[in-house]
């Protein structure tokens, strides 16, 4: 298993830009991120691989690309690895299905965490842990609980939902590995500059670790 020692930062493609924008923006973005998410549930399979084709003609490394719940195209098209979902096949199945791949699990609580953890996932997306957009209604998990999740699951764990730059920091002093960004970066009006920002704040030293919390 692939251990992630340091902090990386998670970009998620939105689901509301064309395939031409998502390209244009990740060419741009791309010397600030880690891993891209390409999640776009609407598309066929042919249009992720077209997708992945032109990622990679942009000059995005191949390393950086995860697509979301298509274990048979991430592995087809040899990217990092695969996110997947509550209606994503069981964990274990991908894993000993795409041995070679690199595989996330989205969870919400100890309990599905624990489970993928169980079942052999490499890292995990926990959240949302702020109230988000993309979840409108739904209220924050907290950083408590996300401290709670990194200290018990020995995995590296990253953040997700409606982290700003401004509340990297307190993400960071969990000890979580990373955080993940969907609108924040793509859906700016300044996606470089967003993306820089996050990237500064993520790997910015934070003293006294943990003790805010």
């Amino acid at each position: 298993m692939e251990i992630e020692n340091r902090r990386r930062l998670h970009v998620i493609s939105t689901g509301q830009q064309s395939r031409e924008e998502l390209v244009k923006i990740s060419k741009i973005i791309h010397p600030y991120i880690d891993i891209l998410h390409i999640r776009e549930k609407s598309w066929t399979g042919a249009e992720l691989i077209k997708t992945v084709d032109e990622l990679l003609a942009a000059g995005i490394p191949i390393r950086k690309l995860c697509i979301n719940d298509r274990a048979d195209i991430a592995c087809m098209k040899q990217v990092r690895g695969v996110q997947l979902g509550h209606h994503s096949a069981p964990v274990r199945i991908v894993k000993e299905s795409f041995p070679s791949l690199h595989i996330g699990s989205s969870v919400h609580s100890m309990q599905q965490a624990l489970l993928a953890y169980e079942q052999g996932a490499d890292f995990l997306l926990y959240g949302n842990v702020y109230e988000t957009m993309s979840k409108p209604g739904k209220q924050g998990t907290g950083i408590a609980n996300l401290k709670d999740i990194v200290m018990n699951i020995p995995l590296p764990i990253i953040a997700i939902g409606g982290i700003t730059p401004g509340r990297v920091e307190d993400i960071v002093r969990t000890g979580a590995k990373g955080i993940a960004v969907l609108s924040g970066i793509f859906l700016s009006e300044d996606p470089l500059e967003a993306a820089r920002a996050y990237y500064e704040e993520i790997h910015k030293e934070v003293k006294q670790l943990g003790e805010t919390i």
